[in-house]
């Protein structure tokens, strides 16, 4: 019996078995994305495309989640999981579908491109959205989660995920094909990487995919130091380019100078298969002295490591998954608990949650009430029906519900014939005959995504700035004239000032196919807001550091600097309908980990909220302000009282000295701070509490 063909074998001897019976040509072949079959060994094509991040995307319907944003907005590591089991369980249900009809198509196979732990440094990126924002403790937690998953913890994989964009990767988009993101050592080991060594070491991530741009002099896909820094994590899965990176070696970064010498550059360095082109020059390099035949073959050899962990060559636990468990009612009530959980409460001052039975009309104004793409984010896939904000309401309230468009949601008219603003009448008339205006503004994929996929081709998907486009700061300028009550709702993937004061703001996120019915619950009471900014909202882009200074000096929340004032509201911030509050903290030292004993109060109404975290150190080498170490979904009802476990790991509580060495800083002072947000005075201020502080000695 050929050992690739028995179970009794690793998986490692099984695809050295495997490939040592491949000519050196189909090796070579099976480095391209997508592979071509191999009859007479039994190896089927296989498209290694396929993206995952917020629901199987682009093949077709599945159940679609809130864009990665806002599932990082519930700050829930549980939650992060069973969304990514329900991804895992549709991928494999579809991919079983389609082979059986010879589709092996690319997006339809069962490695999915996600999830993007790219650390969201500057709010004017555009892909920042696809991301668990600026906190790389938050973004390790939550990858974490997403990874096992999507993974899940069997014999076989369910699906194999995948850490990108390795590393130094958040814009500006218009240069990342020739960019050179500069990073300290410092930054590199405090920020940059903490993530994608999380992955690597604890969930085992299968794959990890390079970045587009050069980390410090060295093109991301072919970089000796990053390609190091896998093998000391201990990473046994494949690397995989990102799409068409390879060419930018020589055409963009000008580090190669011919396809071959790109060829040789990656390979060298742990690209076992490209997405792009440049891989068809496989053979050619061979043949040029400029790689080797064990080259190929060892990373011939991690790509059939990878198929034969997903099953690929056996029968498995996941082939009776069928059509039937696509948007299934439990997975489509998956994307309605983290449509509720991506909702952040900003501003209250009562009117939420609205009283249906003292309200007769309300109206409901703006280009994101009515539109799915609003829902959406991107990479995301299709939907067999969306609840836009508009027709939650409807469905919700039982009075009157008038709705106008208002503007579009860039261009200065709806109407092509049209006189600029052709809709604002309509928005203020609307607003005069309600009791009520819920505003929904903001921005969708078509203005804050990627390069050569948004239509914002000034910035090429990035932001220009923080506020709202033009036809909506007048819009919106226009029905506060009006006078009425008014909630606003922000729809987008990023900080974005709407320079009013409206009664309330609910920050949506992309909040999914059920994203309207989610919203309605919240603005109608039949559940609390919980979720938590993942990012830091500011007011003024002008106050920032440029967009290509890639050190973390005076950027995010544990290094801005309370002078600038230029915060709107404070990563870790959101408000509930309830009144949780720390009341005290202790803490016990386990060895590796410290035990916290915290008790929460509920004066409120019932709520969920966010127990979090923070430690600050006075180490010299300690981040400016303080940073997130611990954070717990918790729920309690109006009136309870109730102590809650959390686990701080010591490693979370280290410091990073100007070498990037780690180390926890036993002589200096450190205290962590319990609370609901973060310890600083803008969310004590915003939110009319303190964190608890309790000082520990490490």
């Amino acid at each position: 019996m050929e050992i690739y063909k028995d179970k009794s074998k690793s998986f490692e001897e099984r695809a050295h078995d495997l490939v040592s019976r491949m000519t050196l040509m189909e090796r070579c072949e099976q480095l391209k994305f997508g592979a071509p079959a191999i009859e007479r060994l039994s190896v089927e094509a296989y498209n290694w495309w396929n993206e995952g991040l917020h629901g199987v995307a682009r093949a077709g319907v599945g159940t679609m989640f809130p864009q990665a944003i806002g599932l990082a907005a519930s700050f829930d590591e549980e939650l992060l999981r069973t969304v990514a089991e329900v991804i895992s369980i549709e991928t494999r249900a579809k991919y079983n579908e389609y082979s059986k009809k010879g589709d092996r198509d690319i997006y339809k196979g069962l490695t999915l491109w996600s999830p993007n732990i790219n650390i969201f440094r500057d709010p004017r990126w555009g892909r920042g959205h696809e991301t668990y924002g600026e906190d790389p403790y938050l973004t390790s937690r939550l990858g974490c989660a997403f990874v096992k998953g999507i993974q899940g913890d069997g014999e076989y994989l369910r699906a194999a995920a995948c850490a990108k964009h390795f590393a130094v990767h958040s814009g500006p988009e218009a240069l990342r094909h020739e960019f050179d993101a500069i990073a300290d050592p410092k930054d590199m080991e405090e920020t940059y990487l903490p993530a994608f060594e999380a992955l690597v070491k604890e969930a085992k991530v299968e794959g990890v995919m390079g970045a587009y741009n050069r980390t410090n002099g060295e093109p991301c896909c072919g970089s000796e130091y990053l390609h190091k820094k896998l093998v000391e994590w201990g990473f046994d899965g494949y690397f995989v380019s990102d799409c068409w990176a390879i060419k930018d070696f020589h055409e963009n970064h000008h580090v190669t100078a011919t396809p071959e010498e790109s060829v040789a550059l990656a390979l060298k360095n742990g690209c076992d298969v490209n997405c792009g082109s440049t891989y068809l020059m496989v053979y050619k390099a061979y043949e040029d002295g400029l790689i080797t035949e064990e080259e190929i073959t060892e990373a011939a050899e991690h790509l059939m490591r990878t198929r034969m962990r997903l099953g690929m060559f056996d029968e498995t636990e996941f082939d009776s998954l069928d059509y039937t468990e696509v948007e299934s009612r439990a997975h489509l009530d998956v994307s309605l608990e983290a449509g509720r959980s991506a909702c952040v409460l900003l501003k209250n001052d009562g009117i939420l949650p609205l009283d249906p039975e003292k309200i007769g009309t309300i109206g409901v104004i703006g280009p994101n009430a009515q539109s799915q793409k609003a829902l959406m984010g991107n990479y995301h896939g299709t939907a067999s029906r969306y609840i836009t904000i508009l027709e939650g309401i409807q469905d919700a309230f039982p009075g009157r519900v008038l709705f106008s468009e208002g503007c579009h949601l860039f261009k200065d008219r709806i109407e092509g014939l049209a006189l600029p603003g052709d809709r604002i009448a309509e928005a203020q008339i609307v607003a005069e005959h309600s009791d009520v205006v819920v505003l929904c503004v903001g921005l969708d994929e078509t203005l804050e995504g990627e390069q050569g996929d948004a239509s914002n081709t000034d910035a090429s998907g990035d932001k220009l700035t923080l506020q709202l486009p033009e036809p909506q700061r007048l819009l919106v300028k226009k029905v506060m004239e009006i006078g009425k009550p008014t909630v606003i709702v922000i729809v987008s993937g990023s900080s974005l000032n709407v320079e009013a004061e409206p009664n309330a703001i609910l920050q949506a996120f992309y909040p999914g196919s059920e994203g309207g019915k989610a919203v309605s619950e919240i603005l109608f009471g039949k559940i609390s807001p919980s979720g938590k900014l993942p990012v830091t909202f500011y007011k003024d882009v002008h106050k920032l550091p440029d967009f290509t200074d890639y050190s973390m000096k005076y950027r995010t929340y544990r290094n801005e600097r309370a002078e600038d004032d230029n915060v709107l509201y404070p990563f870790g911030y959101g408000l509930s309908y309830g009144d949780i509050r720390v009341e005290s903290a202790s803490v016990d030292d386990l060895g590796d980990e410290l035990r916290a004993s915290v008790k929460l109060v509920n004066a409120g109404k019932s709520a969920s909220d966010v127990l979090q975290c923070y430690f600050k150190s006075g180490s010299k080498d300690a981040v400016r302000n303080h940073a997130l170490c611990g954070f717990k979904k918790v729920q309690l009802q109006s009136g309870e009282a109730k102590t809650v476990e959390m686990i701080i790991k010591k490693s979370a509580l280290t410091v990073v000295d100007s070498e990037g060495r780690r180390y926890l800083d036993a002589s200096a002072p450190t205290a962590l701070y319990f609370g609901t947000s973060q310890p600083d005075e803008l969310s004590q201020k915003l939110t009319g509490k303190t964190c608890v502080k309790v000082d520990i000695k490490l």
